[in-house]
């Protein structure tokens, strides 16, 4: 694995971020989650199948749905984007396999504590943070 993603968030299928490693926070979690749902839910009225990415100017998102959570990632836009879809698709099955059992619990009662441990996990496929960046040289 190579260290492709700079943002990643998890959200339900209502729009609640249950998950986030940013690289470079500028918007809260939650707002991001919320808005990327209302998006995703107005393409699956049009499209029947939801967002699959978008681009801005120095940065793709990528989005893949599965069991009714939202895994959205980001990247460069250089990075080959079929690259940061089989990164996402990596961490989301590192997710299930980790946490199925306890998703009822994080869904229902937003016991999102259960998942403090997940960037642990998922580590060589996350740039490394700005803050980690400053770190190393201040």
């Amino acid at each position: 694995m190579s260290k492709v993603l700079q943002d990643i968030y998890i959200l339900t299928d209502s729009g609640t971020t249950i998950w986030s490693r940013v690289f470079d926070p500028k918007i809260n979690a939650q707002m991001f989650g919320a808005v990327m749902s209302a998006i995703n839910k107005f393409a699956e009225q049009i499209t029947e199948s939801g967002i699959t990415n978008f681009e801005l100017i120095k940065k793709q998102f990528v989005i893949i749905k599965k069991k009714d959570l939202l895994f959205i990632g980001n990247a460069g836009n250089k990075v080959k984007q079929k690259k940061v879809k089989n990164e996402l698709n990596r961490i989301s099955e590192k997710f299930f396999e980790l946490y199925s059992d306890q998703l009822h619990r994080i869904k229902k009662f937003g016991d999102i504590s259960l998942l403090s441990d997940f960037e642990d996990h998922i580590e060589p496929s996350l740039e490394d943070t700005i803050n980690k960046f400053q770190k190393a040289f201040w």
